[in-house]
């Protein structure tokens, strides 16, 4: 798993059916990085319901979310119409799994990305990282944190 002060490597995944994102598009902003196994688990889903609801607190501090599963891109539009989420979600569909593998977070075992969180600074390398239990929703008092520490004081 990147740990703090890695290189964050840029990727190019579809946000939706017609839409790719790449983290570099962000280059100047700081970033959240939602790692999480699946959409409609009821973990998976109160995480990323609790980061929507965060939104506002998270632009506070110049930073963008991104939510990053294997579920395609459909599955994803679906997901998020549901839960009317307000930030993207990133398909790391196919080649299943690169971009999970890239950052250190794929469970070959399960086929899934592990439950994981990046802040990654403006410059592209990551501030702080974090690995949860499947079962668990880490929250947002770590990211938080996190880009408080990055965050110039006025």
């Amino acid at each position: 798993m990147l740990q703090k002060g890695d290189k964050a490597p840029d990727f190019k995944l579809f946000a939706t059916p017609d839409r790719q994102f790449s983290l570099s598009e962000l280059k100047g902003k700081n970033v959240i990085l939602a790692f999480y196994p699946a959409d409609w688990s009821p973990v998976c889903s109160d995480q990323m319901v609790l980061y929507n609801e965060m939104l506002k607190y998270f632009d506070k501090y110049n930073a963008t979310i991104l939510g990053i599963s294997v579920d395609s891109k459909w599955c994803h539009l679906a997901f998020s119409d549901s839960r009317k989420l307000h930030f993207p979600l990133l398909a790391d569909f196919e080649p299943k799994g690169e971009v999970s593998k890239l950052y250190g977070v794929y469970d070959e075992q399960q086929g899934e990305s592990n439950r994981a969180l990046f802040v990654i600074d403006k410059e592209g390398y990551v501030a702080w990282s974090y690995l949860s239990q499947v079962s668990v929703n880490p929250g947002a008092d770590g990211i938080l944190d996190a880009l408080e520490s990055i965050t110039p004081k006025n």
